[in-house]
């Protein structure tokens, strides 16, 4: 927290570019996570709290569910069009990957709603202005 980070707009590509690499959204440096599954409560780098209140990863449940869904649904049916599976062999393929894959998608899913959130409220801005004016 010792560099002061500007706070200036990011655009799209740089907030999901910063997402895939699993870095702070405010100032791409810091990391999210500490582990595969724990997320760091605010950047090392400029200190953006990563959780602004309790469920606010909810939207990221969703994002993880819809890549999830999309996938495996996606390639079942791709799969059947070309090659013609039965129910069994599409079963045998869609039941893993929606087993596997939220798990593996975790950290990016947090990572996109964290980077959108951030494009789309400026909520340390926000913040930032709040307290530049009451002090």
């Amino acid at each position: 927290m010792s560099t002061p980070v500007p706070l200036g707009r990011v655009s799209l590509g740089t907030a999901l570019s910063r997402a895939a690499r699993l870095l702070c959204p405010r100032c791409g440096r810091g990391t999210l996570y500490a582990t595969f599954f724990g997320m760091r409560e605010a950047c090392p780098v400029c200190g953006f709290r990563y959780e602004r209140e309790p469920g606010y990863f909810i939207g990221a449940i969703y994002l993880n569910y819809a890549v999830t869904v999309g996938l495996a649904m996606g390639l079942v049916l791709v799969l059947d069009w070309t090659i013609g599976l039965t129910l069994t062999q599409q079963l045998a393929i869609a039941v893993p990957l929606v087993s596997v894959v939220p798990v593996l998608f975790f950290r990016w899913s947090r990572s996109l709603w964290l980077a959108l959130d951030h494009l789309i409220t400026r909520a340390d801005v926000r913040g930032e202005r709040h307290r530049q004016s009451a002090g």
